[in-house]
């Protein structure tokens, strides 16, 4: 059953609305989602008839978010219709509820032409079935590491959302209302995207040229443009760490200066912040990938795997083959 607020023909010249396809996997993001569909409800209170929207998920039957509640579904992995519009939307252990099903039917739609997007870690499953080779994309920031490890043929953005093609991706949490408030604009005109931001309080609108992450400065919370630039040039090099003279040289301090700036605004040393960023994003690819451990060490500027091991452990009380282990370990529900 399609899910309307009124059903008839759209004011915008088109004979009947356009429809779009949730497709749930387990465990998706209830944010993510809820945004989406909510910014088309809102649509149609101020241009009745222009969109409806169905559920799907493999097995037609009920699926959960990962917040524990259950949704009924419509339909099953089954055939659209050529202008529907598929929005497959992830959350958590995406790797997991990717199963060869799901991928075989995205491949045979996207050969049929159809319009598809991916919401939160979604953008992952787009990926495995090469539906993103060649094209712009975003996933959430929590798993860029593992991603561009995975997909060297897609060119990862730290966008809120892209739209590439017949292909749309967003980061994750409010992200999906930006890019639904787009197609609204597109569709609809900018008064009624704008309208339908005025009824969800969305204040700030952001387009594919905002960041999803917070800026240095706010994430720290220190407006330091020295210790920005520097905690900058840990972040991108992570698998070739740079030395702290080098980094202090780089912003024209010495390093016992740069040593009393991190001492007095982060309470730890340059080193060990620096090593902080390593070991996340280590952790981050032992638990979305099947990269070997010796390989997680060299892309995270660890030499040694005995001295990777000692760091990890020292930091996140666990060894990385055990981190793994219980990641292997975990149940599916």
């Amino acid at each position: 059953m399609a899910h309307t607020d009124t059903l008839g023909t759209a004011q915008t010249g088109r004979l009947k609305p356009r429809r779009y396809v949730f497709v749930l996997m387990e465990n998706f993001t209830m944010l993510s989602f809820a945004g989406a569909v909510d910014a088309l409800r809102i649509a149609n209170r101020m241009r009745p008839g222009s969109y409806e929207w169905v559920l799907a998920g493999e097995g037609g039957d009920t699926i959960s978010c990962s917040s524990g509640i259950s949704y009924k579904l419509d339909m099953d992995l089954v055939e659209v219709q050529r202008d529907d519009t598929l929005i497959l939307c992830g959350g958590t252990h995406v790797q997991e509820a990717t199963t060869k099903r799901l991928l075989n039917w995205l491949r045979r739609e996207a050969r049929r032409g159809v319009v598809i997007g991916a919401l939160c870690t979604a953008s992952y499953v787009l990926a495995r079935a090469g539906l993103l080779d060649g094209k712009r994309a975003t996933i959430h920031w929590e798993n860029q590491d593992s991603f561009t490890e995975e997909f060297e043929d897609v060119e990862l953005t730290k966008s809120v959302f892209v739209v590439d093609g017949n292909r749309m991706t967003t980061a994750g949490g409010t992200s999906s209302i930006d890019l639904m408030l787009k197609i609204i604009a597109s569709d609809l005109g900018e008064d009624v995207a704008s309208m339908v931001a005025d009824q969800q309080i969305y204040s700030s609108i952001r387009t594919d040229q905002d960041q999803q992450r917070l800026s240095i400065p706010t994430r720290i919370g220190v407006r330091h443009p020295k210790l920005s630039r520097v905690i900058q040039m840990m972040e991108i090099n992570v698998e070739e760490p740079i030395s702290p003279s080098l980094l202090a040289k780089e912003v024209g301090m010495s390093t016992r200066q740069l040593e009393r700036l991190f001492r007095r605004y982060l309470n730890r040393s340059p080193k060990r912040y620096y090593m902080e960023i390593r070991l996340q994003k280590a952790r981050n690819l032992l638990m979305q990938t099947d990269m070997s451990v010796i390989n997680v060490a060299l892309a995270c500027g660890f030499a040694s795997p005995s001295h990777f091991s000692k760091c990890y452990r020292a930091h996140y009380d666990t060894t990385p083959y055990r981190e793994r282990g219980a990641q292997a370990a975990r149940p599916l529900s």
